[in-house]
């Protein structure tokens, strides 16, 4: 393990830290330690480890630095083409979206 040594600590803030290793019930390199441990966890992301066999990617870092992974292995093309096979023909015999809103609004 690695020592980190701070120089030049303001009295006030070494007091400071002290009383507050006491009110949690740890030295003061415990509570320096609790401190440390609890700014990493909540500013750096946690990249997840790929299992072998496994096709997810992380494509980018969303709200609060969690990652975003792509499971899977199909692209946006070839899911619209599967869709496109499901589905050759647009639906023309059902309601429209506003039609409905506007039936639920006027009903009121």
């Amino acid at each position: 393990m690695s020592n980190i040594s701070i120089k030049d600590v303001p009295e006030a803030w070494a007091e400071a830290l002290r009383q507050r290793a006491a009110r949690n019930h740890r030295s003061l390199q415990g509570e320096l330690m609790a401190i440390i441990e609890a700014a990493l966890v909540n500013t750096v992301p946690m990249v997840p480890v790929p299992t072998p066999g496994s096709q997810d990617v992380v494509v980018g870092y969303g709200a609060g630095g969690y990652p975003i992974v792509r499971k899977g292995w199909k692209t946006v093309q070839q899911v619209a083409a599967e869709l496109r096979g499901l589905y050759p023909e647009p639906v023309t015999d059902a309601p429209l979206g506003v039609d409905i809103i506007r039936e639920d609004r006027d009903s009121r």
